[in-house]
């Protein structure tokens, strides 16, 4: 199961089997059924997340009790609340299961020792951050600039398991629409 986190490392640097062996070390494997939650808001985590297998959403919650979906996440990527993790600080938003989920786990002192130890996850760790600053950017701007028809077509491109995988309801949240509006695109799609 651990072979995911290989090739996605693989990806951007090169192992040897000793040093896979000694990285993978480095990880707790956690395993969580649908709708358990793996953190809380406003709680302190020390942990952040390689999915191997499953589908989580990354939510916050504003005062009023409204949610806004940060992220839908499935396999080969990583997921947490990335303010609380690296500041040690309290999180502001919640992890679910939306499916059965099998996690990697890694903690803030193991992520600094890799990072110290092996100069080449230092490498892939950087490359790994500064592509999320960039995803994370990006879907900002298209919330800012693009239509619901836009945003729908562009999550499709870029995620189509997501589709597939996730509620309506849940997918209608991410998009930012109604629950009606996501069918009226998933209808003028087809």
């Amino acid at each position: 199961m651990q072979e995911i986190l290989r090739k996605q490392i693989e990806k951007i640097v090169g192992l040897t089997d000793n040093e896979y062996d000694l990285i993978k070390s480095y990880f707790t494997e956690r395993h969580f059924n649908k709708k358990q939650f793996v953190f809380f808001q406003d709680e302190y985590i020390d942990c952040c997340y390689f999915v191997v297998s499953g589908l989580m959403k990354l939510v916050y919650v504003n005062d009023l009790g409204k949610e806004f979906i940060f992220s839908i996440v499935n396999e080969d990527r990583w997921e947490s609340d990335f303010m609380a993790y690296f500041t040690q600080t309290k999180t502001t938003m919640y992890l679910q299961c939306v499916e059965k989920t099998h996690l990697l786990c890694l903690t803030l002192e193991n992520y600094n020792k890799l990072c110290s130890e092996f100069l080449k996850m230092q490498s892939f760790f950087h490359q790994k951050s500064t592509l999320g600053f960039i995803t994370t950017q990006h879907r900002l701007l298209c919330f800012l600039t693009t239509n619901a028809q836009e945003r729908y077509e562009m999550v499709l491109k870029h995620s189509p398991a997501i589709f597939q995988r996730a509620s309506k309801t849940l997918l209608a949240s991410y998009l930012g629409v109604s629950r009606e509006t996501l069918s009226r695109l998933y209808t003028k799609g087809k």
